[in-house]
C-alpha cells in the first residue's frame, strides 16, 4: 500500500546525514528496527525504491528517517538532500528483520546505526536499557551519527571506534575478531549487527565461530 507524505521538517545530524521528519498517516505502524521503501513523489523519481529505517518512536504523532546523504553521484539520496519541506515523499508498508529480542550487543557501521537508533530510544524510553552494549564503527569522529544522544543513553556502554582519523578522542581499533574477543565477556547473549554488508559478514562469522549461537544473531538477511 502506497501513501503519499509531505514533509514537515528537515535538518542537519552530521556534514552528510540529514534527518526527515515526515506525515505518519492514521493507523500506520512499526517495530523499532523496521524499515520501508520510500520514493521521492515527482515525475522521474516515483518509481525508485530506496529502503530507510525508521528512527522515531512508534508513539509519535509524526515519522523520522535519519538518511546519509550521497552527494558524489546523482541517486535517489542525493536527491533527498536536495529536497524542502513541504515536498513530498511516498511511504509503504514497514518491513524488516532487525528487531529487539533481548539484552546483547549491537554492533553498527556507519549508516547501520539507523534500526538500532528506534530500539534504544524504545528501551530508554521505558527504562530498559539495562547492559545493552553499542559498538559503533565510523570513519572519522565527525560521522558519527547522534553521538551525544547515544552516549546518554547508554553511557560508557557506547564504544565508539573510529578507522580513518590518527588523532581521534575515540577508540582507533577495527571491530574485528580481536576486538570481538576483548571485549565480549558473554557469547549466549544476542547479536544485533548492521553496516556495509561485507562488514556484516564478516562479524556474524566471527561472532558463530567465537561460540554465538545463529538464532541469536539478529541482521538484516
Amino acid at each position: 500500500m502506497e501513501q503519499i507524505v509531505r514533509i514537515l521538517d528537515i535538518h542537519n545530524v552530521t556534514h552528510n546525514v540529514k534527518q526527515f521528519i515526515v506525515e505518519k498517516p492514521d493507523g500506520f505502524t512499526f517495530t523499532p528496527g523496521q524499515a520501508t521503501e520510500l520514493s521521492i513523489n515527482q515525475p522521474a523519481w516515483e518509481n525508485q525504491k530506496n529502503p530507510f529505517t525508521f528512527t522515531c518512536l512508534t508513539g509519535e504523532h509524526f515519522l523520522e528517517f535519519t538518511i546519509k546523504i550521497y552527494s558524489d553521484h546523482p541517486g535517489v539520496t542525493n536527491h533527498l538532500g536536495e529536497l524542502e519541506v513541504g515536498d513530498e515523499l511516498i511511504l509503504r508498508e514497514a518491513w524488516g528483520a532487525i528487531e529487539y529480542k533481548g539484552p546483547g550487543y549491537f554492533i553498527a557501521g556507519g549508516a547501520g546505526i539507523t534500526p538500532f537508533i528506534a530500539i534504544l530510544r524504545n528501551l530508554h524510553q521505558q527504562g530498559a536499557i539495562g547492559d545493552n552494549k553499542l559498538f559503533f564503527s565510523n570513519k572519522t569522529d565527525q560521522d558519527i551519527i547522534l553521538a551525544d544522544e547515544l552516549k546518554s543513553m547508554l553511557g560508557e556502554n557506547a564504544l565508539f571506534t573510529i578507522t580513518n582519523q590518527k588523532d581521534s578522542v575515540h577508540d582507533q581499533r577495527r571491530i574485528n575478531e580481536d576486538f570481538l574477543k576483548a571485549e565480549i565477556k558473554d557469547f549466549s547473549k544476542h547479536f544485533y549487527v548492521c553496516g556495509p554488508d561485507p562488514m556484516v559478514q564478516e562479524i556474524t562469522g566471527i561472532l558463530e565461530k567465537l561460540g554465538a549461537k545463529a538464532d541469536a544473531l539478529v541482521f538484516e538477511k
